[in-house]
């Protein structure tokens, strides 16, 4: 498919100045299409042989730049539809309507984005948004980001990156800042807030940030001191941080907010069926009888809140930004109760909640359970390609493999 862009001097029409227009003409396969520059001149001034404004012509350099500009433009808009595969005429290059950019400061967008998606209820979205917002906000000194996307090139990134490393932020830190900050300028292009030929990250890859982080796990031995050795100093908030690590431990990993949310409705015959608030992906397991146990040890909590364990109180906390808050609250006190336990049991790594999900995994892996069924990438790489081969496996499969926990 031959196609020709260029501009010409129309001969053809002249108008009542006495001039002749300027018009974008664009050939495909003997098949003409004018479109008007909105300029005209003398045609005694126009080189017809080379097509362009002779040395004389008035205002020669202003009608060249607007040449080449809109020439480059359509040019661009045919590569394009050549890279894209997408079929176009001669009449549809002409007459398709640029888009329209509605231009907004980052300040502005980011606002308006964490705003929406606080009252589509998805709090955590919102708060990574906020927290690249604020990131970008001290980058900028504490001002506003008074700059629209365009600003945001090659270099800015690089400079962003520079000031980040120079706060010793973690590699997993600085992919999660890029990442999101990416997701903004997508959303952004989406609304038609900035074109999306404008987009810094086409070169500049955040594939490059080492996000591999060694994984935390607990030897078997370790694990069963954290399960069956009573502790010095039984307080409520330590057993209950004791129970909610076995608790994941036993039942595949299953995150805290995930165990936050349980309720009876996730108990069907023996099993524990639910959907991960990170990856929606379905787990059905088996529930053992120490975790079993374990869920019966709070059913006085159970029936005045509705929540399987006193984290959650569904007469307390109703909005996502009020769970969110409990969770994370809940969370960092069972978390140093972990640490207090784990000196007192003489475990030298660390233990939280999270190191139950890895040692879940590592303890079948060292158990010579199928690697497509536990992936070593259980925590923050492939989760949800682990989840979907684990649903290829019918659930006698998944249950034998439990039994190498304990």
């Amino acid at each position: 498919m031959s196609t020709t862009i260029t501009v010409v001097c129309y001969q053809s029409k002249t108008l009542s100045n006495g001039e002749n227009p300027l018009m974008l003409r664009i050939c495909q396969n003997r098949k003409i299409k004018y479109k008007s520059l909105g300029v005209s001149l003398n045609k005694e001034y126009w080189d017809f042989e080379k097509n362009t404004p002779k040395p004389k012509c008035p205002n020669r350099e202003v009608l060249i730049k607007l040449i080449l500009k809109v020439q480059m433009e359509y040019q661009q808009k045919l590569l394009t539809k050549k890279a894209d595969d997408e079929e176009y005429t001669a009449d549809s290059l002409i007459n398709e309507k640029k888009q329209e950019i509605k231009a907004k400061t980052v300040d502005e967008f980011y606002q308006h984005l964490i705003q929406n998606l606080r009252a589509l209820g998805k709090v955590g979205n919102a708060e990574a948004y906020l927290n690249s917002y604020n990131s970008l906000k001290n980058f900028n000194k504490g001002k506003k980001l008074t700059y629209t996307f365009s600003y945001i090139n090659s270099l800015f990134l690089k400079k962003y990156e520079d000031w980040l490393r120079s706060k010793d932020i973690k590699e997993t830190t600085l992919s999660f800042q890029f990442r999101t900050l990416r997701a903004a300028f997508n959303k952004a292009i989406e609304e038609n807030v900035v074109s999306k030929e404008k987009n810094p990250f086409d070169q500049f890859k955040i594939s490059k940030f080492n996000t591999k982080t060694k994984k935390r796990a607990l030897t078997k031995e370790d694990i069963m001191k954290i399960i069956t050795t009573e502790t010095i100093k039984a307080t409520e908030l330590r057993l209950l941080a004791r129970d909610i690590f076995t608790f994941s431990y036993l039942c595949g990993g299953v995150s805290f907010v995930d165990m936050a949310n349980l309720t009876m409705g996730n108990i069907h015959k023996g099993r524990l069926l639910y959907s991960r608030q990170k990856t929606h992906g379905a787990i059905d397991l088996k529930l053992c009888e120490q975790a079993n146990e374990i869920i019966e040890k709070y059913t006085s909590y159970r029936e005045q809140a509705t929540y399987l364990f006193p984290i959650l109180n569904a007469n307390l906390h109703k909005t996502p930004m009020q769970k969110k808050n409990r969770v994370r609250k809940v969370l960092a006190r069972i978390n140093k109760e972990l640490k207090i336990l784990s000196t007192e049991l003489e475990i030298e790594d660390i233990v939280t909640t999270y190191v139950a999900r890895h040692s879940f995994a590592s303890i079948l892996k060292k158990s010579g359970v199928n690697i497509g069924i536990i992936s070593q990438a259980l925590g923050h790489q492939d989760l949800k390609t682990t989840e979907i081969y684990l649903s290829k496996f019918d659930n006698e499969q998944v249950d034998a493999v439990m039994s190498n926990l304990l």
